[in-house]
C-alpha cells in the first residue's frame, strides 16, 4: 500500500458552502483534500473507497475555549499528555481543532502551559492548533469561577511569553477596563488574538480597546457589563462592532436561546463562533472535578460549584451545533460554519481549515441525521467513535 493512498469518501451528503450535496464525493491524499467531486467522476477509479454509509460529511468543528475533556483539566498539569487525552475525547464530538484554554493561574503555570502547547504541535498531537489564556489579567467584579487571589496586571515576562515565536495560535482573553490599550495594541501587533471577558468596563473603554486590537469577546454576554438603554456596556459594544467576533456557548443553559438569536442578528454574517468552554466532563463518565479548590458537579450538562456559580461547562461541539439548529433555527450549514470556517478565520486559518475544498486540511466531522458523530477525521485520519 503506497504511504499517502488516495482516498475517496463516497455515499455521504457533503456539506458545501450552500447545504448539503448528494452525489459527491472528496478526495484525499495524505493531509489534504485533493478534490470534491461528483462521484461518477473517473478520477474515483485510483482511490480507496470508503463508504459514508449516507451520513452527513462536515467540516471538522473547531472549538477555540477548550478547558478540559476526558477526566482532564489543562490547569491541573499544563502537559503534552494532558493536551493528547483532552483532544482524543475531544474527537468523539467532531472537534478537529481545538484552542486548549488555561484559566487564570500563576505566571509560571501560564509559561508551562504556552510551552506546552508549542510541544504539542511540534509532535503533531492530532487537534491542538494553538493556545487560549483566559486571564489572569481580569477584572474581580467579574470574576466568574475565576481565582480573583490570581489577578494582576501584565508585566514584561508576561508580554515577553505571551509575544513569542509559537507554533500555533494564541489568544488572550483580557479585561480592557484592568489593561491598558497600549499594552493592547502592543499584544495585537505582535500577533496575540487579544479578546475581551470577564470585565467590568463601560462602553467606551470597550470600544478604546477594540480600535487598539482588541478583535473578539469571550462567551458574550457573561462576565461582562449588560446591554441597557443608556449604558451600552461591553455587550452593547461586542454588538455595536461590525468587525469583531463573539463566542456563544449555545447549551441553553450559559445564555437564553432569544438572547443568542438577538446577538446573531446583530452581528455581520461570519462573526458568531460556536464555543463550548467545556470542563473534564466532557468525554468522561465522572461528573465531578475540582476547580481552584472548589468541587464541581455536572448535573443536566451544567457545570456548577455549590454556591451555584456556572464554572465552564458540559457542552461538546456536536452538541453546540445540534442546539444551534434545534434551539436557535439555524440551518445546519450556518451551524456548521460557526463552527469551523468562523473560528477558522478567528485564528487566521481560513486559508486552509473550517471548509470541505480542495487544499483544505482533510477535517472532518460525519454524523447521522440525529446529528451525532459517527466518526472524526483530522488530518486525513480516521478515528471511529467507540
Amino acid at each position: 500500500m503506497p504511504a499517502n493512498p488516495l482516498i475517496a469518501l463516497v455515499n455521504g451528503r457533503v456539506l458545501g458552502d450552500h447545504g448539503p450535496r448528494d452525489g459527491m464525493a472528496v478526495l484525499v491524499r495524505g493531509k489534504h483534500i485533493v478534490a470534491v467531486l461528483p462521484d461518477s467522476d473517473p478520477r474515483l477509479a485510483d482511490a480507496q473507497r470508503h463508504d459514508l454509509h449516507g451520513h452527513l460529511l462536515l467540516p471538522g468543528f473547531i472549538d477555540v475555549q477548550v478547558n478540559g475533556g476526558g477526566g482532564l483539566l489543562f490547569n491541573d498539569a499544563p502537559t503534552v499528555d494532558t493536551l493528547r487525552g483532552i483532544a482524543a475525547a475531544h474527537r468523539k464530538f467532531g472537534t478537529t481543532g481545538m484552542l486548549p484554554t488555561l484559566i487564570t493561574d500563576t505566571a509560571e503555570i501560564m509559561h508551562t502551559a504556552l510551552n506546552a502547547v508549542d510541544e504539542a504541535i511540534e509532535q503533531y498531537v492530532p487537534g491542538v492548533l494553538g493556545i487560549h489564556v483566559e486571564g489572569p489579567f481580569l477584572a474581580t467584579a467579574r470574576k466568574g469561577i475565576h481565582n480573583a487571589d490570581l489577578f494582576r496586571y501584565p508585566d514584561e515576562g508576561d508580554i515577553e511569553a505571551l509575544t513569542a515565536k509559537r507554533r500555533g495560535a494564541v489568544m488572550l482573553t483580557l479585561a480592557p477596563d484592568q489593561v491598558s490599550p497600549v499594552t493592547i495594541a502592543r499584544l495585537s501587533q505582535a500577533g496575540v488574538i487579544v479578546v475581551a471577558g470577564h470585565t467590568a468596563a463601560d462602553y467606551a473603554t470597550t470600544r478604546a480597546a477594540l480600535d487598539a486590537g482588541v478583535c473578539g469577546f469571550t462567551h458574550l454576554y457573561n462576565a461582562m457589563t449588560p446591554l441597557s438603554s443608556r449604558d451600552p456596556g461591553v455587550v452593547g459594544a461586542a454588538l455595536d462592532d461590525p468587525h469583531s467576533w463573539c463566542g456563544l456557548i449555545v447549551d441553553g443553559h450559559h445564555v437564553h436561546p432569544a438572547t443568542l438569536r438577538v446577538a446573531i442578528a446583530a452581528k455581520a454574517p461570519g462573526k458568531c463562533v460556536l464555543v463550548t468552554d467545556a470542563m473534564p466532563p466532557v468525554g468522561s463518565d465522572n461528573p465531578t472535578y475540582v476547580l481552584n479548590g472548589q468541587t464541581i458537579v455536572m448535573r443536566d450538562g451544567i457545570c456548577q460549584n455549590e454556591a451555584g456559580v456556572l464554572a465552564g461547562s458540559g457542552l461538546d461541539m456536536a452538541g453546540a451545533v445540534r442546539n444551534t439548529v434545534q434551539m436557535l433555527g439555524l440551518s445546519l450549514a450556518e451551524a456548521s460554519r460557526m463552527a469551523s470556517a468562523y473560528p477558522a478565520a478567528w485564528i487566521g486559518l481560513e486559508r486552509t481549515h473550517g471548509r470541505i475544498a480542495a487544499g483544505y486540511h482533510a477535517d472532518f466531522a460525519v454524523l447521522n441525521d440525529d446529528l451525532v458523530v459517527q466518526e472524526t477525521w483530522v488530518s486525513g485520519v480516521a478515528y471511529p467513535i467507540t
